[in-house]
């Protein structure tokens, strides 16, 4: 756990306070307000780092609340307290996110939790697995999920396109070699 390890010092110190200054406490009391709403269990709904660490450290949380948004996605949610239980509940759940359609970029490393390495990172997972959860009847979060928005064009109209200079091209209105002189010499 965190705990045991030594302070970080020097440019990992520095890099660590990067990371944690990227942490939205506003995002992480919504992400605990909405798992809390989806759970049904009295949570702490607090947005400060320990807090949101001390909830979710475990994993059981996360695996309850992806096995509410789809039953038994998670097939054994260890209760143990061991290290090693607790990174296979967390693990579990970042398979069942994946799973739910949570985008790979978006989720997180199983010690970004538990060692309370990025918890920004954990944030956005979860934030993304709350736009996921409406599209299996489950209150969502954050932005609303885009649409796919297909065009069809007939041949004409595609035809019509091609006759058209596009302004990427530039515009040569105006241009002249005046006053370029290479190789000239001055006359006096």
């Amino acid at each position: 756990m965190a705990n045991n390890r030594a302070a970080k010092s020097g440019f990992a110190a520095e890099a660590q306070r990067k990371i944690n200054s990227k942490y939205s406490e506003e995002l992480a009391q919504e992400c605990l307000e909405w798992i809390q709403a989806i759970i049904g269990e009295p949570t702490n709904t607090s947005g400060d780092m320990d807090n949101f660490y001390e909830v979710l450290k475990d994993g059981t949380i996360l695996c309850k609340l992806v096995n509410d948004i789809q039953p038994n996605i998670v097939k054994k949610v260890n209760v143990s307290k061991m290290a090693f239980k607790c990174m296979e509940n967390i693990n579990a759940f970042l398979e069942a996110a994946k799973t739910l359609g949570v985008p790979a970029q978006e989720t997180f490393q199983t010690v970004d939790l538990w060692e309370r390495q990025n918890l920004n990172s954990v944030v956005i997972c979860l934030q993304s697995l709350g736009r996921k959860a409406g599209n299996y009847g489950k209150p969502s979060i954050g932005p609303k999920e885009s649409e796919k928005n297909v065009r069809n064009f007939s041949e004409e109209q595609l035809r019509a396109g091609q006759g058209v200079i596009s302004l990427q091209y530039g515009s040569n209105k105006g241009a002249t070699q005046s006053g370029i002189n290479f190789g000239n010499t001055r006359h006096m």
